[in-house]
Formats: structure tokens, sequence, C-alpha cells
């Protein structure tokens, strides 16, 4: 069911998502639990961030002793680049500044910078420390000045807008630098993304693998669908199928899923889908069908379509993932063809995984990932 929250966003390019503290926290909590020196002695960028609004620099501020960070920064974007421009409002923060410029607040992004330096006096370092300035440019992540930003860090971390999720991801692995970025799920089938989760290169985080998540929006944004809410006076939206994506080990990669037979998912597995169509051999692919990642079969070694979410709990010490039956990827193991003699949506066939029902009727299935056990 498509997420009206997130195409509403696209059309408008309102994907200016503010990410909860608990959804940061998780995740991060993760990653430290399997090394718990995964950030120290690090200097951690956060590009599209805005301290005023975002979490993540509230985050890593309040933590910057605790995890031993090097150095912390964050970049925002100008309020002209964005559709909430026209309803900026510089806060108190920003007009009590010695070098506060309406203008240059309006036209140019901003540079938030915290280091081991007490600025405050107070005898700790925390957002009280944090100094800030004007870039020269709006702030976008692509821009010379910020990209020389990512080569000064060793990790990235943000939510930056799901529109620019692919330029995103390429930005940050041109860099060659650890990562922890939100994502659509989806992402997952784009085909300059899914090779290096093929390739193991990339993965998900541990800490999101289902339903939706809320998200605080600007206030300008407008709240007409259900799932959004306002309180004390902030908006709320949800979105559905939101994933972390990252190159950052977790404990949770390493945990083997544990299996049933494929006689004992016949009998047992909870859901009546399983009995109707799993372990049917595809009509185009050499593989067998398995609607639910917990209906895999422990005792079948050959090929296995599954849905994208099985990188929810994916291992890469237990399968090997070979292909995707997507249109736009060219990793499929597809092994027919079809054209207008078979059917007269065969376009519509060639671009999926087809199962052919008892009547002899081609059934194309949504994107599965093709796997095989180790």
């Amino acid at each position: 069911m498509p997420n009206r929250n997130l195409i509403q966003a696209r059309k408008a390019r309102q994907d200016e998502f503010y990410t909860q503290w608990v959804d940061i926290e998780r995740e991060m909590n993760a990653y430290l639990e399997y090394n718990p020196n995964v950030f120290r002695d690090q200097t951690i960028l956060l590009p599209c961030d805005d301290p005023e609004w975002s979490n993540f620099t509230k985050y890593f501020a309040l933590h910057f002793t605790e995890f031993g960070l090097k150095k912390l920064i964050s970049t925002s974007y100008a309020p002209k680049s964005n559709n909430y421009g026209e309803y900026y409002q510089p806060t108190l923060f920003e007009i009590n500044c010695p070098h506060y410029d309406e203008d240059k607040s309006f036209r140019q992004g901003r540079i938030f910078v915290l280091e081991r330096k007490d600025m405050s006096g107070d005898g700790r370092i925390n957002i009280e420390d944090l100094q800030w300035e004007y870039l020269n440019g709006d702030g976008d992540f692509r821009s010379e000045e910020v990209t020389r930003l990512r080569n000064e860090a060793d990790m990235i971390v943000t939510n930056g807008p799901f529109s620019l999720f692919r330029a995103l991801l390429e930005w940050i692995l041109e860099g060659e630098k650890k990562f922890s970025v939100i994502g659509n799920v989806n992402a997952i089938t784009y085909k300059e993304v899914f090779p290096l989760l093929m390739n193991n290169h990339i993965w998900l985080g541990p800490s999101i693998t289902s339903g939706d998540r809320e998200f605080r929006v600007p206030d300008s944004y407008p709240l007409n669908a259900a799932g959004q809410r306002i309180v004390d006076g902030k908006k709320y939206i949800r979105v559905k199928g939101v994933r972390w994506f990252t190159n950052i080990d977790h404990g949770r990669r390493h945990e083997p899923l544990q299996l049933m037979t494929m006689e004992d998912n016949l009998k047992y597995h909870r859901n009546d889908k399983v009995r109707e169509v799993a372990y049917q051999k595809y009509d185009n692919y050499d593989a067998i069908e398995v609607p639910f990642t917990d209906a895999i079969p422990s005792d079948y070694k050959g090929v296995m379509g599954v849905p994208i979410t099985f990188l929810d709990k994916y291992n890469p010490e237990q399968f090997r993932i070979l292909g995707i039956t997507d249109r736009h990827n060219k990793h499929g193991i597809k092994t027919k063809v079809y054209t207008n003699d078979d059917a007269l949506n065969h376009g519509d066939l060639n671009r999926r995984a087809t199962l052919r029902t008892a009547s002899g009727e081609l059934k194309p299935i949504y994107t599965r990932l093709l796997i095989q056990k180790i």
C-alpha cells in the first residue's frame, strides 16, 4: 500500500522530516552494544541537520564526552533552499548571537561545531559549547564546502531528504566513510543501492524492522492525512517503511535466523498463504517462492525468492544474496523472457518473478530477493 505521506512529500519536495530522539538512541545504542568504542576519537558529520529542529546534534552533543568524540559537525540548509523558506522565522538563539545577519540567515546555510573545548566555562562539554557560523552557500551536502567537511569526518549520521537518498548515499560512499542514514525500505530495490546490499558493502540497521515511524515536520507542513497530529503546537506525521541504512557493524547481523523444515512450515506456519503458494517454483526464475521470511525452509538448498524485508534478518554468514526480481536491476537469475505470445501483459510479467496458477494464468509476484543458504 503506498505511503501517502511519503508520496506527498516527494511531489512537493516536502521531505524535511525530523527524527525522534528515541529512534536515534535505539540505533546508536545497537552499534555501541556491539562495539563500545565505535564513536571514540571520531569526527562525526551530521549534514542536512539543524540543531534548533533536529535531534541528531542534540543527541551527540549530550553524549560527546561519554562517547569520546573528537569533533561534532552539523550543517543546515538555508531556509530559501526549501519549501518552508517563505515561513521562516529566526529563533532567539540566532537573533541573540552577535554575528546574526537577517539576509544571511535566509540565504545561507549554517555550520555548527562542537570540539573538546569548554567554551561556556561550566566544566563540561555539551550543547552549550556549540559554536556556529554561516556557510558560504546554502548548505547543500553536495556543495564543495560541505564535501570538504565530509572529507574531514570519520562518520556521517543523518536523516536527509528522502527524495535525495540516492544522491546522499553516493556522496557518502564517494568519501569512503562509515555512516548511518535513514531511508525508505523501497530503496533496497534501487539499481544504485541493491548491488551494495548484495555484496555486503552496506546493510540495514537493527533498530527499525517493521511498522511506521513518527517524525516531526516544520510548522508550515500541511496536515491533511491520517496518522498526523499536533502536540504542544508541534506537528508530527507517520511514515511507513522506514529503515536505517549503514555500514557500521552490529550484533543482529551475526544472529542466525531460526528456521523450520519445509514440511513443518506447511503444517504449522500461522499464515495460510504458506500452504497456498509457498515453495512453488517460479515460471521465469530458477527459484521457489517463499512469501515470508519466517517461512524459509531449513532443509532447502536451492535458490529462494523472499520479500525484501528479509534484509531485516539477514545474516551474511547464513545466507548469500544472488539477485533480485526487479525490472531496474540486472542481478536477477532469469530463465525466461515473455513475449506477446505468452500474455498481453508480458511487459509487466518480465518486471517480476511469476507463478503459474492451476488454471495456467501467469501471476506476477512483488519484488523478491533471490537467496541461498550457505
